[in-house]
């Protein structure tokens, strides 16, 4: 008669050593949870050197181009000019020279410095102005008939319509400028925030009415923050409408400023100097946009996101 056999405990047995310790987690902190942490920053950092590079190497196609068109005599230098003479006139522009301090008294960077005042001032009372007017249009609906092909109206008019009109009434001083940006930017605010504001969810208008909101807690607590995104979208848009306006609204009485400095190379022929002013706006431009993406980011994180 063979001996009781003792139970053993799950887990035990003669092929499993007592103090074995568990394997370290692969999920956790250490040296392969940091690496792949720091891929998608790899990641990120590679595919911005490679568009960088990219960009590099059209802007060099780009100028090569220019330069072999000049050389080759396409056209008569004086329409257009060279790489090197644009250059030229840049630093001239951006340089006290011979006594003279750049271009009409005033350096490159003045004259662009003042053009984005009166753009920031146009533009700043084009969104007072036109999210107000936008939420009218997106929720009152006799107010939308009304004002609605108003907005319509301005948002189809060039600037040099409305300009001859503005300096009679304003005068050849910063008013007419500014009222041009003003008219130039507001309706790309206003049709954009209508348009966001009638695009709310109804769920979310519903739960709000069913929690005891009234219109105005409504539209400052529901409306107002879910068409954010869209308004930041509009306000991007106006202000790339006032830049392009900015030229138009300098014609009169605008050095200093970048367009009035375009407009007065432009009666002398100097086309080095117009399209290096061209050139300013241009990355002035890029670098106000950057900007306006960024406080977007930090405006509405939730933007995209379910």
């Amino acid at each position: 008669m063979s001996a009781p056999t003792t139970p053993t405990a799950p887990g035990a047995g003669p092929d499993r050593l007592p103090h074995t310790a568990p394997e370290p987690s692969r999920t956790g902190t250490g040296p392969v949870a940091g690496a792949r942490a720091d891929s998608p920053r790899r990641d990120r950092l590679r595919e911005a050197f490679r568009w960088g590079g990219l960009r590099l190497v059209a802007l060099a196609v780009l100028l090569g181009a220019w330069q072999a068109a000049v050389s080759a005599e396409v056209w008569p230098r004086v329409l257009v000019p060279s790489p090197g003479d644009v250059w030229r006139q840049f630093v001239l522009a951006s340089t006290v020279h011979d006594g003279v301090r750049g271009y009409g008294g005033h350096l490159l960077i003045e004259h662009l410095g003042v053009s984005l005042g009166r753009i920031g001032t146009g533009s700043a009372y084009a969104v007072l102005a036109g999210v107000p007017l936008g939420l009218l249009i997106g929720t009152v609906r006799p107010l939308a008939v009304v004002l609605e092909p108003a907005v319509t109206f301005l948002r189809t008019l060039p600037p040099l319509a409305y300009l001859s009109l503005l300096v009679i009434w304003f005068g050849i001083d910063e008013a007419p400028k500014i009222w041009l940006l003003v008219i130039a930017a507001l309706p790309p605010i206003a049709a954009a925030t209508a348009a966001a504001v009638r695009t709310v969810p109804g769920r979310l208008v519903e739960a709000a009415r069913a929690l005891g909101s009234g219109p105005t807690a409504l539209l400052l607590s529901v409306r107002l923050p879910s068409a954010l995104p869209e308004i930041l979208t509009g306000v991007r848009i106006a202000v790339g409408v006032a830049y392009t306006s900015v030229v138009a609204a300098e014609t009169i009485n605008g050095v200093p400023g970048i367009g009035g400095m375009i407009r007065d190379a432009q009666r002398y022929n100097q086309t080095a100097l117009v399209i290096a002013g061209i050139l300013a706006i241009g990355l002035s431009g890029i670098v106000l946009d950057a900007l306006l993406r960024l406080v977007e980011r930090i405006a509405v994180p939730w933007r995209g996101r379910a």
